[in-house]
């Protein structure tokens, strides 16, 4: 697969980690992803992929695209052989400028571009993409169409700010001590988080725990799991392996041979690292 990147200019650069180009045959029909500190927005230029947000919830089409906030669980990405879009990482803040909507109502609820910014906007939109001369004239295409549609947003410095702090710890900080650094109430600050992010303190400062300690595995090597979950800050190994089955549907053991089997079968893969195969 070709898959292009690049960070984008401020002030975007403090909503959003990266723009993408992505063409090619994905590696499996469907993959899963556990949930990440990050929402994302995905304009398609292909055929259509598939979305199921949930074991409990029927997979749906997604012509045009689709917007993602901070999830809860794993999604399933059912992609089109061959498939082609651009997208935008997005800190777990950084959607809220460019949504309607409170993020609240799109929690484990993903929507289509259109649904978002509409029809006329969005055809627009992909036929420049379509015609544009390469990945990275259509990066900034995409980044300019996002320039011109942010928008001021009350309260994103304090859910910004606060939520820095939960990244810059891993997670591990006391909520309450937040609120009173801020100088607001917990229940202005979950407000403020539910509007903005979709969730609350607690579930991102969980998110970004269970985020770090996952990236500190090594699928190649042998693993402690009870030493990497205290020093991950859970209460034990146990607690660990819960959190684990919430955010994956996987044991951790399950897990790593689940990224054994990628890196087997795809060495060196722009998808290796956080997608699982679901097939």
């Amino acid at each position: 697969m070709e898959y292009v990147s690049r960070v984008p200019r401020p002030p975007l650069d403090g909503l959003i980690d990266d723009l993408y180009y992505l063409e090619g045959a994905p590696p499996y029909a469907r993959l899963t992803l556990p949930p990440m500190p990050a929402a994302l927005l995905i304009v398609n230029l292909g055929a259509p992929f598939r979305i199921r947000a949930g074991t409990d919830i029927e997979t749906t089409e997604y012509a045009d695209g689709c917007v993602v906030t901070m999830p809860t669980r794993a999604l399933e990405f059912g992609y089109p052989l061959p498939t082609r879009s651009v997208g935008v990482h997005i800190k777990p803040w950084g959607l809220a400028p460019f949504l309607p909507m409170p993020a609240a109502e799109l929690c484990d609820r993903p929507v289509t571009v259109e649904q978002v910014w509409g029809r006329a906007a969005v055809a627009e939109l992909q036929d420049r993409l379509a015609t544009a001369d390469g990945p990275h004239e259509m990066l900034t295409l995409l980044e300019e169409e996002l320039m011109r549609r942010l928008c001021e947003t009350a309260g994103l410095g304090l859910v910004r700010h606060t939520s820095s702090v939960i990244a810059a710890t891993s997670g591990a900080v006391a909520i309450g001590d937040l609120s009173v650094a801020a100088g607001v109430s917990s229940t202005h600050l979950t407000q403020r988080f539910k509007e903005l992010i979709g969730v609350t303190p607690k579930r991102l400062a969980r998110t970004y725990r269970f985020a770090a300690a996952v990236f500190t595995i090594d699928p190649a090597g042998p693993i402690d799991w009870g030493d990497l979950a205290g020093r991950a800050g859970y209460f034990d190994q146990a607690h660990f392996g819960h959190e684990f089955r919430e955010f994956t549907g996987l044991t951790p053991t399950r897990y790593v041979e689940v990224r054994q089997r990628f890196l087997r079968e795809h060495p060196g893969h722009v998808f290796e690292g956080w997608p699982l195969p679901a097939d």
